[in-house]
């Protein structure tokens, strides 16, 4: 009944943590008013849509979603007390004791309110969240939550679906903290900004390797709310990472300003990779990890479970899902139209899996005889369609309202996901869904971070922007050649087979059906070693397989909806894995 209880933070951990997930008290109303009375119980952080929840209702446009439960502050006195949501979708109002603490709009950004003040001094504190959704109905980030689920297109959930917790901390306390590795120059910079004026003066930074001490370094006394550190690692403790050798070096920030107990001190992590496109021995441009050719191999991943929608039952569930994609060969994962929660990044951080992260894709109804299937029948005429204003409304982005709310999101998913060296990757649109001023886009993400790879537009309406030349293909002949930029296959296959036990909840879907656990695999091998493997010599360098599980009606992963099985021979996907390795290891030479 208190799921999730792991520290939902991992790249900015303090010792004081009080988890508030749980059963909370909601109801669904038509006003933002409080509640006369309540439905029941909901188990936070669980959506209402989903069974976890214990609730299955699904929250419709105009609807109030109401939650509330009591609470006692962290241990001690003193100081602030913070409330963090790691994400509500969408927009919610939160009181504290009957006082407006602040909201918050976006459905996939953590946020943080000071609630001290509005404490009662005692351990009974009244907690009333608000929330409304209006999923299809509005412009906002939505992914692939739909009212009318079916195909492509998945259940829509709302409300609170991270982790909610709290934190004690200084008055002067580390609000945000930026750090940057130099892979060339061996150093990484710490930035941290504080609650209050001159808390970041003689800012502290330590970096331990093995547990080990390797370099330690103070910010200046001339720091006001701001301060930054940079720290040189020595080449003897210069471990780079890979999907092979994940080495994460640990990382201490505190502030040394006033009393001792009232110092501040947050634990993070880094690691020393570069990401860059250069031509391997052949003269054939490749993505570089460390200045060396690697090939990227994964799958696409949408992040549904089966009883949680958004939310996974578990953080040893994520574990285990990210251990198997390791072990059977993969190392790239492309996180299609949702932002995981912290800890899921910080696993793939951990274990060397890749993430190439899409921008969570919104705007207003998408035309799909438009940006589906009049594109997929007519590639590659439709590929390069003019990025001009007037053709924005049929990519669903024809306000300026639109326009500037997903410049909003854009830059949150960067500044939120920028900690994680597992992300290789930025992904602005999809298909044109929501897309328009993808140059606008690229540009953006360079400004905000320019240390990571750009796929301008995944699949079509391609400008010719950003690192990546990115090839959506499952109804014609594969055919590379190579570009200006790396080629990528970033989706690909999907081929349906609704496993016995596991069939769909409506129609199948998917790009193809097997009728066999056995021609499901025949035809993976076919597809990877036949037409997929040649095209690694002309220019290839990324592979993203639709799709990591099935999920609702799409019965094309690897593995069932629920994780129970994985649905081709497992032995075959490994042994296919290494012939790309290898095959992908004498072409570049």
């Amino acid at each position: 009944m208190h799921p999730l209880t792991e520290y939902p933070r991992p790249a900015m951990r303090r010792d004081s943590y009080e988890n508030l997930n749980g059963p909370w008290q909601y109801a669904i109303t038509a006003s933002a008013q409080r509640p006369a009375g309540w439905d029941g119980e909901i188990l936070v952080p669980y959506a209402p849509e989903c069974r976890a929840s214990g609730v299955g209702r699904t929250l419709q446009p105009g609807q109030w979603l109401h939650y509330h439960r009591y609470f006692a502050p962290p241990a001690g006195t003193g100081g602030r007390v913070l409330l963090h949501f790691g994400a509500v979708d969408y927009a919610c109002a939160v009181q504290v004791n009957g006082h407006l603490v602040g909201g918050h709009r976006g459905g996939y950004w953590p946020f943080t309110l000071d609630i001290t003040a509005q404490l009662n001094g005692t351990g009974r504190n009244s907690l009333w969240v608000a929330v409304q959704d209006p999923t299809g109905h509005g412009t906002q980030a939505r992914g692939k939550q739909t009212l009318q689920p079916g195909g492509m297109f998945y259940p829509a959930q709302s409300g609170i679906w991270q982790t909610v917790w709290l934190e004690r901390v200084p008055e002067n306390y580390i609000q945000s903290l930026t750090v940057t590795p130099d892979y060339d120059a061996r150093t990484v910079t710490v930035k941290a900004h504080t609650s209050a004026p001159g808390g970041a003066a003689n800012l502290w930074a330590v970096v331990r390797a093995g547990g080990v001490t390797i370099a330690e370094d103070w910010g200046g006394d001339e720091a006001d709310q701001d301060g930054e550190v940079t720290l040189h690692i020595a080449d003897e403790y210069f471990f780079p990472w890979s999907p092979d050798t994940p080495f994460l070096y640990d990382l201490t920030v505190g502030t040394t300003q006033g009393e001792e107990e009232q110092f501040d001190t947050v634990h993070s992590y880094f690691a020393l990779r570069k990401w860059s496109c250069a031509p391997d021995a052949r003269g054939v441009l490749r993505f570089c990890l460390n200045d060396k050719p690697i090939l990227l191999n994964g799958l696409l991943d949408q992040g549904y479970w089966p009883e949680g929608l958004y939310t996974p039952p578990s953080d040893a569930a994520v574990e285990r899902e990210l251990s198997e994609i390791k072990a059977l060969g993969y190392n790239l994962l492309r996180k299609h139209a949702k932002i995981e929660p912290q800890r899921w990044y910080y696993h793939c951080d951990r274990l060397g899996l890749v993430v190439w992260q899409d921008m969570v894709n919104g705007g207003s109804k998408y035309n799909l005889w438009f940006v589906t299937y009049l594109t997929n029948v007519l590639q590659p005429l439709m590929r390069r369609l003019p990025d001009k204003a007037a053709l924005w409304g049929l990519l669903s982005r024809g306000s300026e309202s639109s326009r500037e709310e997903y410049r909003r999101e854009l830059e949150d998913t960067v500044q939120a996901l920028r900690c994680h060296p597992c992300v290789g990757c930025w992904v602005p649109f999809n298909e044109g869904w929501g897309q328009y001023d993808a140059a606008g886009a690229v540009q953006a993400i360079r400004a905000l971070d320019d240390t990571r790879l750009v796929d301008e537009a995944s699949g079509w309406y391609d400008q010719g922007g950003g690192d990546v030349y990115s090839l959506h293909n499952y109804f014609y002949p594969l055919r590379v050649r190579p570009q200006t930029r790396t080629v990528a296959l970033s989706e690909y296959g999907g081929i349906a087979w609704p496993m016995p036990g596991h069939e769909p909840p409506r129609k199948t879907y998917g790009y193809g059906t097997a009728k066999s656990r056995e021609e499901l695999t025949a035809r993976y091998k076919k597809l990877q070693l036949g037409t997929v493997l040649p095209q690694l010599q002309k220019g290839l360098s990324a592979l993203v397989y639709t799709q990591l599980t099935d999920v609702e009606d799409e019965v094309n992963g690897l593995f069932t909806y629920d994780r129970t099985a994985i649905k081709p021979d497992a032995n075959a996907v490994r042994s296919v894995n290494a012939a790309l390795a290898a095959e992908f290891a004498k072409v570049i030479k």
